[in-house]
């Protein structure tokens, strides 16, 4: 078998791998194999938490709106579904933007899903 001369390839491959470990602490920003295990340990990172983000924020919007709801004397549950059977679409990211920021808008919506419960 012939002898393969990687050169140039492997010097790619290792610059790739240290730019991506700039910024990290010592050895690992420095040495390619503990830069390669920190990297790699660092992407399923990042993969894990882009997914655990999406719960994060869905969890402190049902907080905000279930806060500004039992001023209106509603739970959280009965509020969603109040909204649902008045036919109102708006999503939790939306509803927790309004909550926070205008509780007049907020109140109206709590009364149409009140309405819609009654009836």
């Amino acid at each position: 078998m012939s002898r393969v001369k990687r050169g140039n390839r492997r010097l790619k491959r290792r610059k790739k791998i240290l730019r991506q470990a700039k910024g990290y602490w010592g050895t690992k920003s420095k040495l390619h194999q503990a830069a390669k295990e920190q990297v790699m340990r660092s992407l399923a990172y990042a993969y894990r938490d882009r997914r655990q983000r999406k719960r994060s924020f869905r969890r402190l919007w049902i907080i905000r709106i279930n806060a500004a709801a039992r001023q209106f004397d509603l739970s959280y549950s009965q509020f969603i579904h109040g909204l649902k059977a008045a036919g109102v679409e708006l999503d939790r990211k939306v509803l927790a933007d309004i909550a926070a920021r205008d509780l007049e808008s907020f109140g109206q919506l709590a009364k149409t899903a009140q309405q819609a419960l009654e009836a």
